[in-house]
């Protein structure tokens, strides 16, 4: 079993506009307002990155940065994980596209910015940072695998560190799979130590049994509907017990075994 704390908290999806306007939904005190996301754009990249940056890059930076502010660390001092079942759907999409039509050349940003890490590389531009990235990909066990890799680098390194998740889905004739129909993403920033600010501590631990989504699926109808549709939602099970300050224990599927989460709150 690994513990770390959680130290911040970023948040974007459909009627989750950032963790402290969200708090009402995640403790059931006001209904979810599934309207489409509206993205902000990161101010922490450069006007060249602005232009050549997708969908999801700008999704996984702004939770990145909010998480960054939440926990008070500079956004160069954290090691990070990024997860992500899709990618960059858009521009795979685009790619095909091209290679489907004769004599056009391939678009060199498109290219770059189509691999599973150019998230990661955005960021470390724009937080300036040279510290160790990992990026995963697991299908709808991406959160599992995400989450136990953060977990576990922050308790052997003695670091703080991001874990991001992001999905959109994937535009059409791709497959609607897995993130069918929803953009969402979450980060938190795990330390190794309790801090003064403490959102919440969480033990995990990895067995060799299978998991399902109802074994992990929030408690909040509308919320559950949600991780249904999007891989990165399924840590909103985690964000419920976060913001309500309450005892949880869940499962997360992890291919064919799971990662079992018990979360304690700080008070």
């Amino acid at each position: 079993m690994s513990r770390a704390y959680i130290a911040g908290i970023g948040l974007q999806g459909p009627g989750l506009a950032g963790w402290t306007d969200s708090l009402g939904v995640l403790r059931g005190e006001r209904p979810r307002d599934a309207l489409a996301t509206a993205i902000p754009m990161p101010a922490l990249l450069a006007p060249n990155e602005r232009r050549r940056a997708g969908l999801v890059t700008r999704l996984a930076l702004a939770v990145a940065e909010e998480a960054l502010h939440h926990a008070a660390l500079p956004l160069d001092s954290v090691r990070s994980v990024f997860g992500s079942a899709n990618g960059d759907g858009q521009v795979v999409l685009k790619l095909l596209e091209t290679l489907a039509e004769p004599d056009r050349p391939l678009s060199p940003t498109q290219f770059h910015n189509s691999v599973h890490n150019a998230v990661a590389g955005y960021w470390s531009i724009a937080a300036g940072s040279a510290q160790p990235v990992t990026c995963l990909g697991g299908y709808d066990a991406t959160f599992g695998i995400a989450l136990l890799k953060a977990v576990s680098e922050a308790v052997a390194e003695r670091m703080p560190v991001l874990l991001c998740l992001y999905d959109a889905p994937l535009p059409p004739p791709l497959p609607d799979l897995p993130a069918r129909d929803v953009i969402f993403a979450a980060a938190f920033i795990l330390l190794p130590e309790r801090p003064d600010a403490c959102l919440g501590a969480l033990d995990v631990t990895y067995a060799a049994e299978a998991a399902t989504f109802a074994d992990a699926a929030p408690r909040d109808p509308s919320l559950a509907a949600l991780a249904m549709n999007n891989p990165a939602a399924m840590s909103l099970r985690l964000l419920e017990s976060l913001a309500m300050e309450q005892t949880d224990r869940f499962a997360l599927p992890m291919l064919d075994g799971r990662v079992t989460v018990e979360v304690s709150p700080c008070r």
